[in-house]
């Protein structure tokens, strides 16, 4: 059975940086994509950044981009999301995901198969 756990979430100040990790027990992590979502009160899931099997391929949402960095360790089962210069809206709970299939569609929650419990990221103005 595969379990991802998320850490590193916290309370922080806008303009303050953020490193979350989610370590997977699984037997070959390189097989699995990987992607960060989030979901904020009274908002739906959306999708934040994912990396390629290899991490050589990356994707991000627009609201990220240039503030975000995702970046995986296939030696230690973990990839990890580095967040600078947060703001107030990037308040949410933060989930990890994993993809196992075959196809990847990064953006798409519905493609990931398993998903962490998630952490909390609140900033303050």
């Amino acid at each position: 059975q595969v379990q991802l756990v998320e850490s590193g979430g916290g309370l922080v100040q806008a303009g303050d940086s953020l490193r979350l990790s989610c370590a997977a027990s699984v037997r070959t992590f390189s097989d699995y994509a990987m992607g960060w979502f989030r979901q904020a009160p009274g908002k739906e899931r959306e999708f934040v950044a994912a990396i390629s099997r290899s991490g050589r391929s990356t994707y991000y949402a627009d609201s990220v981009k240039g503030r975000f960095t995702i970046s995986r360790d296939n030696a230690k089962n973990t990839v990890y999301l580095q967040m600078n210069s947060l703001k107030p809206e990037d308040t949410a709970v933060y989930y990890c995901a994993a993809d196992l299939g075959g196809g990847y569609s990064p953006r798409t929650s519905t493609a990931y198969d398993y998903w962490g419990q998630g952490t909390q990221v609140t900033v303050s103005s």
